[in-house]
């Protein structure tokens, strides 16, 4: 299901990360900004959960974490985000690309969704989450 020209993809937001003591993992939870406002759930690590937190509550640690120092080099360079799309599911596993704009011009780079999220609410301006389509299809 690897994104193509045809792929459709959908305007979401993050509607919530929750954490359910015991449980040794969080759940990102990501709806579509229009109608039919589909869902898209998916588990992430404790710490990749803290980090799109502090990211969403523009929260800066007394010593720059790794997205906050990506984010702080990105702005330095004036290099942005011009979206995070989640591409795809394999073997249970999301994929993810984050479309960058840099002085050199626009490129893709392969990235986690958690990683993508995190980097998306560092900037400036929030970049837009894309979603395929067919991953709502899936779950």
């Amino acid at each position: 299901m690897a994104p193509d020209d045809s792929t459709v993809f959908r305007v979401a937001d993050l509607s919530s990360v929750v954490v359910n003591l015991p449980d040794t993992h969080a759940l990102v939870q990501l709806s579509e900004a229009e109608a039919p406002f589909r869902t898209l759930e998916f588990p992430i690590a404790l710490t990749d959960a803290a980090a799109i937190m502090h990211a969403k509550e523009s929260t800066v640690g007394i010593r720059p974490s790794t997205h906050e120092l990506l984010a702080e080099i990105m702005n330095q360079s004036h290099t942005e985000i011009i979206a995070l799309r989640i591409t795809d599911r394999v073997d249970g596993t999301l994929h993810g690309e984050l479309d960058v704009m840099s002085a050199r011009g626009r490129f893709t780079v392969q990235c986690r969704p958690s990683d993508g999220l995190t980097l998306c609410l560092r900037q400036t301006v929030p970049a837009p989450i894309l979603i395929n389509a067919e991953l709502f299809e899936l779950t």
